[in-house]
């Protein structure tokens, strides 16, 4: 049976239409699919400016979502390359070169190449300028605390922080930093009105952010970057790639390494502190485990809070071949996704996932992935929301949501959350002095 015999088979939960995420995850909607149709078929149907797709397979129970990322000779993320809108066909052949979407071997040996690059050693040196960065923006949210009773932390401190450490890690001068934000906003928060620079091509559409046209100029500021390093060379991580990379490999790393190292951690970091915001009692375990000064205690934390707000939501796949996945049947070349943040929540897997629980272990979330694709930069994201964390617990008072009535006038504007095709972010997180 293929996806048109079974559609309508599923139950009828719409987990695409990424204006549904827009008040929070579909909590409900991706129990429903876990308990009743964990492999169930989507209807991709035009939205907010962006045409019709073909449909595909929403993967949201945590054993198969395993299944699918540790299993690339049957689900490819070369064959459609890796976001849920199917690329225009001419440009496949150029997305293709990214690593984020080639399969083993290819794979393997572009990331064997850039791993020179991330040695632990070069990015644990970072984390005095880290921890340093994130001081600097908490104090001044106090202050602004102190003086309206109410500061945006998302706007004050993590809209920032990610991207600045993302640009000292990578070696990008300070100037050029805004550059890596606007590219940021660009390709990742397409989806989002109030934050997307959409460009519309000859048709009226919009024009995709991640076609050749729309990459060209961080190409070649790309290439120009590397060849400053070639001559220049320091202890970042562009240096090393410049040594390892060229042409569109080196160009298609830098694009990665913009867009998902910067924008991962800019969604986790306001994510960990609005759960804190929302669970007072959490707040107070890690106030106790940063003055205790138990640091594996704040990093069993850390990977709840990344369970709690996947900063990924989904991922795409191709099916490479006819197989079957939990009952279904699916036919060569159909798009699987893979919903991380239902996997995080599977009852399976996690007991009572719907409790925030700082001390949870084993925590086998997915909030990084699995399998070859699992993150290059995982650990350097670590330490910069364990820094982030632990500080924001020693400057910070006890700190609460606004009333909802005030959000919308107070410091920060409405909590909302913003959602492209893969990327769970916050965009204001207006808080108080708890009490």
């Amino acid at each position: 049976m293929g996806s048109a015999a079974t559609a309508a088979a599923a139950p009828d939960v719409d987990v695409f239409d990424p204006r549904r995420y827009a008040s929070g995850l579909p909590h409900e909607a991706f129990r429903v699919l876990r308990d009743s149709a964990p492999v169930a078929w989507q209807e991709e149907y035009e939205v907010l400016g962006w045409p019709a797709g073909p449909g595909f397979w929403a993967v949201t129970r945590h054993a198969d979502v395993l299944r699918v990322l540790r299993s690339p000779a049957e689900f490819s993320s070369h064959e459609g390359a890796t976001q849920i809108r199917d690329p225009d066909r001419e440009d496949l052949p150029f997305i293709r070169r990214m690593m984020l979407n080639q399969d083993p071997p290819a794979h393997h040996r572009l990331r064997t190449l850039v791993s020179r690059a991330f040695t632990r050693r070069r990015v644990e040196r970072f984390e005095a300028k880290v921890r340093a960065r994130a001081r600097r923006s908490l104090a001044a949210a106090c202050e602004r605390l102190r003086e309206r009773d109410g500061c945006d932390l998302v706007a004050a401190v993590t809209d920032d922080f990610a991207l600045l450490n993302l640009a000292d890690l990578l070696g990008v001068p300070a100037g050029d930093r805004g550059l890596l934000l606007e590219w940021t906003e660009r390709i990742i928060g397409y989806q989002d009105p109030d934050q997307a620079h959409t460009v519309l091509g000859p048709d009226g559409r919009p024009a995709n952010p991640r076609s050749p046209a729309m990459l060209a100029e961080m190409f070649d500021y790309a290439r120009g970057l590397a060849a400053y390093k070639r001559a220049h060379p320091a202890d970042d991580v562009m240096t090393g790639l410049a040594h390892e990379l060229t042409g569109a490999e080196l160009e298609m790393f830098f694009f990665l390494l913009t867009v998902a190292g910067n924008d991962t951690v800019r969604s986790a970091a306001p994510g960990g502190l609005l759960a804190l915001a929302e669970h007072p009692r959490a707040q107070r375990t890690m106030r106790d485990l940063v003055r205790e000064g138990d640091i594996e205690a704040q990093s069993v934390a850390v990977e709840e809070l990344l369970r709690w707000h996947t900063p990924v939501l989904s991922f795409r796949r191709t099916a490479a071949r006819d197989l079957e996945l939990s009952g279904r049947r699916i036919s060569a070349g159909e798009k699987v996704v893979v919903f991380h943040a239902s996997a995080n929540y599977d009852e399976r897997v996690f007991t009572a996932p719907h409790t925030l629980d700082l001390a949870r272990t084993p925590n086998p979330h997915l909030a990084f992935g699995e399998g070859p694709h699992v993150c290059l930069g995982a650990h350097f994201a670590r330490l910069q929301l364990r820094v982030l964390y632990q500080e924001a617990a020693r400057l910070l008072p006890p700190y609460a949501l606004l009333p909802p009535r005030e959000r919308a006038h107070g410091a920060g504007g409405e909590v909302r959350r913003l959602v492209s095709n893969f990327i769970h972010g916050i965009k204001a997180l207006p808080v108080r002095p708890a009490g």
